[in-house]
């Protein structure tokens, strides 16, 4: 698959300044200490459609800070209050490893993933006043954290797999046949799963009312099947997600 003439930045520069400024930024070696530098990697919102009609946003922002990646989401529903809406950060090293994951709902209850050992452990809060309650994971600390609301995490998990398993040579986008297996952590579900990623191609795509050349890429588990579309003319950023099996469509604002 040849990639498009205009692309912005070569894919190893866009994955570096993606997920792997996951794979890092040298760090300071200097005695002196100075201030916290950060990039933005990605920003922006993602409108969420059940059956043409709008019923959700998520807005969010990826960012580097002295090595590590942080990325910040938050969704809230059409026309609800601010009570409703729902938050979270997560943060990995520059080799993906995480170091915090932590979703709240302004109108109460939390939860936080983290390493422990050599396990993952989620600690959960029906609410502010609640005791928590612990759950631990046989988990390697470099597993995905995929939670059913936040699109930008499917973001990261395909930046991951492009950086894994594709390469360019001759101008071609090169990834290993067939699909590639990754482990996830779904916080809210207090489970794990295992995840598939294929790059099917190059589809032209009408966006925003005109057409695009996207990779489409699919995304599978055990009961779910979700197609994926990134743009290779601007860092491999995610532009649309269909869920068939939901009626659902995401797309870039």
């Amino acid at each position: 698959m040849k990639l498009q003439s205009g692309m912005r930045w070569a894919l190893a520069f866009a994955l570096s300044s993606s997920l792997t400024s996951f794979a890092g930024t040298p760090s300071d070696k200097k005695d002196k200490p100075k201030p916290e530098s950060s990039q933005i990697v990605d920003s922006g919102s993602f409108g969420i459609f059940v059956r043409g009609q709008r019923v959700a946003t998520e807005t969010f922002r990826i960012e580097q800070q002295s090595g590590n990646s942080v990325i910040k989401s938050q969704v809230k529903e059409t026309g609800s209050s601010d009570a409703a809406s729902q938050k979270a950060d997560l943060e990995i090293t520059s080799s993906g490893e995480l170091l915090r994951y932590e979703w709240n709902q302004a109108s109460g209850g939390s939860l936080s993933v983290f390493p422990d050992n050599d396990f993952l452990k989620e600690r959960i809060s029906s609410s502010a006043s609640a005791k928590p309650a612990e759950q631990a994971f046989l988990l390697s600390s470099t597993t995905n954290i995929l939670d059913n609301n936040f699109f930008v995490h499917r973001e990261v998990l395909v930046w991951r797999y492009l950086t894994a398993d594709c390469k360019t040579e001759g101008g071609n986008l090169k990834c290993q046949q067939g699909p590639q297996q990754f482990g996830a952590l779904v916080p809210q579900d207090r489970t794990s799963i295992s995840v598939r990623i294929e790059l099917i191609g190059s589809e032209k795509v009408t966006f925003r009312g005109a057409e695009r050349n996207l990779l489409r890429l699919n995304l599978t588990g055990e009961s779910f099947e979700w197609s994926l579309w990134v743009d290779p003319q601007d860092q491999f950023k995610l532009m649309r997600v269909t869920i068939p099996a939901d009626t659902t469509e995401v797309d870039r604002d």
